[in-house]
């Protein structure tokens, strides 16, 4: 096959432990997951899981050990943080029940979804989509996946987000609105799931800007952590 313009090259994660790259098909990513920041962002309870997309490309890989460069974006002045349980899946599917869900599962990384507030507070009030908010470049820092054999108890791990060594988001993936076989669920009646997504699944409260110089520093237990410096 030839092509009128050469290909974009294929986005990808690194495994942990291996020269193994996990390629991406698609990035999934589940709103308002924790409660107390469904609550910190005006709302409450278990309301449905509502998904917003970011592109493949837009995942900012950083190896095991190494510190990532994370650019500050164009035209927003309140760039937010936002730490994350990322699922990456293995084997596809569409209406996927979640007795099954995690059998889908290649395994799991840690992740930042990072938001312009001040556009995705706009665009919210116009009532027009907010991927502007959401899906610009570099906006999905991602560190190695860890297979699902080798991450441990990942539904009851801690997960937490310093910046500047100091605690802005700190929670227990126990505190998921939407569990992560849950999730699998709702989102596979949507659309046929296919091996590389990324499913990012949702922050805990405390989510907070960032500005250039600032060092973030987020983990899950089990799966390492992501350290970026804002440029």
């Amino acid at each position: 096959m030839s092509y009128v313009i050469p290909p974009a090259p294929q986005a990808s994660v690194p495994v942990v432990g291996t020269a193994d790259r996990f390629p991406v098909h698609r990035i999934y990513c589940v709103g308002r997951n924790y409660e107390e920041h469904a609550k910190e962002m005006g709302f409450t309870g278990r309301e449905p899981p509502f998904f917003f997309m970011k592109p493949a490309d837009a995942v900012l890989p950083v190896a095991a050990g190494e510190t990532g460069t994370l650019p500050y974006p164009s035209l927003t002045s309140n760039l937010h943080h936002e730490i994350e349980l990322v699922v990456a899946i293995g084997q596809g599917g569409k209406n996927i029940r979640a007795a099954d869900a995690l059998q889908h599962i290649w395994g799991y990384a840690v992740g930042l979804d990072m938001t312009r507030r001040d556009l995705q507070g706009e665009m919210k009030k116009q009532g027009r989509p907010w991927s502007i908010g959401k899906g610009f470049d570099a906006s999905a820092p991602i560190g190695p996946i860890t297979p699902a054999a080798q991450a441990g108890d990942v539904a009851n791990a801690a997960i937490w987000l310093q910046v500047n060594g100091t605690d802005r988001q700190r929670s227990t993936v126990t505190q998921l609105i939407w569990n992560i076989a849950e999730t699998i669920e709702h989102l596979s009646a949507a659309w046929e799931l296919q091996p590389g997504d990324l499913i990012f699944t949702g922050t805990p409260e405390g989510v907070a800007a960032v500005v250039r110089g600032d060092v973030l520093d987020g983990g899950i237990d089990g799966l390492g952590t992501l350290r970026l410096t804002v440029a």
